[in-house]
């Protein structure tokens, strides 16, 4: 299993060259405008950071000189076409947004990426003050190919926090939980059913469901796969003590019907003031401090996910923006990846609430602070959140199979199944089509 010392030690030796490339290009002389008058084409996923870079993109081509031609359509569509595109060798776009926690495993064995590292490490192609150690570890990490390749650059890392109700909790005397025990404790406390308030809401959904199942199982210390993509771990003790405390929340906690839940029904009812705690992306939080749409806007609270029995760490899902080995325009789309990876668009995208940047500097930038509508307690779950972040999902490429997988029989498990029998089945199920996929 992968331990979060070796993933220190691996961020480390990552980040070490970096600090060597910002004294190098602080004897540079970087020129935005060395690309002048080339064209490139930029495609997108139809996502808040998308949103962003279109916003701010007349600023990069004044900034520049180069014209941008920009796509952005919904994921569903942008990832089986940014695939063709890119098996065929001839991609009509010169700079790409991917889904690292669905993509990552598939960019590597494809090839389909520039390595970024000459690029960073050339003084004269980036700027003095782009700061690779501004970066998080484990986006670095994600981004980072086995052999030792920077792929992509993270524009965004969100992460799974804890959502909670003020007012609900301190009707009932109850503290906000700091472990799984606690949560549990707390689910089972707050759970009104007479007044239509559940104690807990979360994924029900097949394939949904996988990531907060993940995140339990994170607090054990362990995975869903083993480190070389190989063997599944979903059938091992911890893997079923994990399945078994979800079945509880969901079974005895959740509202009615929450076998149907993905993130919008969970957020809608949270919001609705009709559940105390939810346990899921903050990115899904900027409609909770709405008064157009929000109930409890000035009773929501943030903090981290509550601590296994064997450590606390936060699910995190990456999306990236990287160079396609085959584009015609690399000098001009590595200024663009350059940009939209930078510190002042990562302000952007927090300010705007477009996600949580994987930089660190923008959650403590007092003006990006002081311009948001979220409070304090956001950004520091957030900051705390991205330093304890751990992949929610395996690096494998058939990861939309396993989820599938996997999510039925967590929803069998909520209409009552065995959570040993379940998780047996759905590994004896995909450990083939894991094999298959490797032996490719």
């Amino acid at each position: 299993m992968i331990r979060r010392r070796h993933l220190l030690a691996a961020s480390a030796g990552l980040l070490a060259a970096p600090s060597i490339i910002e004294r190098a290009n602080a004897q540079s002389a970087f020129d935005w405008k060395q690309a002048k008058g080339a064209k490139i084409e930029v495609n997108f996923q139809l996502s808040p950071r998308g949103a962003t870079v279109k916003q701010y993109q007349k600023e990069f081509e004044e900034l520049t000189g180069i014209q941008v031609g920009f796509e952005q359509i919904p994921e569903q569509q942008q990832r089986p076409k940014v695939a063709m595109e890119m098996a065929s060798g001839h991609p009509g776009f010169d700079v790409v947004n991917v889904g690292m926690h669905v993509q990552k495993r598939l960019i590597e064995r494809a090839k389909w990426m520039e390595d970024l590292r000459p690029y960073i490490a050339n003084p004269s192609l980036t700027a003095a003050d782009f700061d690779m150690s501004d970066f998080f570890p484990a986006g670095m990490r994600v981004a980072t190919g086995p052999d030792g390749k920077i792929n992509v650059l993270a524009l965004n890392q969100d992460l799974f926090i804890l959502m909670y109700n003020k007012d609900l909790l301190a009707a009932k005397g109850v503290a906000v939980p700091k472990t799984h025990a606690e949560m549990m404790d707390a689910a089972i406390k707050l759970t009104d059913k007479d007044k239509g308030i559940a104690g807990f809401v979360g994924r029900g959904l097949k394939n949904a469901n996988v990531v907060l199942y993940d995140n339990i199982l994170l607090g054990y210390d362990q995975e869903t796969v083993t480190p070389d993509g190989k063997t599944l771990l979903t059938d091992t003790p911890a893997a079923i003590e994990a399945a078994k405390y979800y079945q509880r929340l969901m079974r005895e906690c959740a509202p009615p019907g929450s076998v149907g839940f993905n993130w919008n029904e969970a957020q809608t009812t949270f919001s609705q003031g009709r559940a105390a705690m939810w346990w899921d992306a903050i990115g899904f939080t900027a409609p909770l401090i709405d008064k157009t749409k929000s109930k409890v806007v000035d009773s929501v609270g943030f903090t981290l996910v509550p601590a296994g029995p064997k450590g606390q760490w936060s699910a995190t899902f990456m999306d990236a923006v990287g160079i396609p080995a085959a584009s015609k325009n690399k000098t001009a789309a590595w200024l663009y990846v350059q940009w939209a990876a930078g510190k002042t668009m990562a302000n952007n995208y927090l300010r705007g609430g477009a996600g949580t940047p994987p930089r660190a500097s923008p959650y403590t930038n007092a003006d990006v602070r002081a311009g948001s509508p979220f409070k304090p307690d956001w950004f520091d779950t957030a900051l705390a959140s991205l330093k304890i972040a751990r992949s929610g999902l395996p690096e494998i490429v058939p990861v939309t199979e396993f989820r599938d997988t996997i999510g039925v029989a967590l929803t069998n498990m909520i209409g009552g199944a065995d959570a040993a029998t379940e998780l047996k089945k759905a590994t004896e199920a995909f450990q083939p089509v894991l094999d298959k996929s490797n032996a490719a």
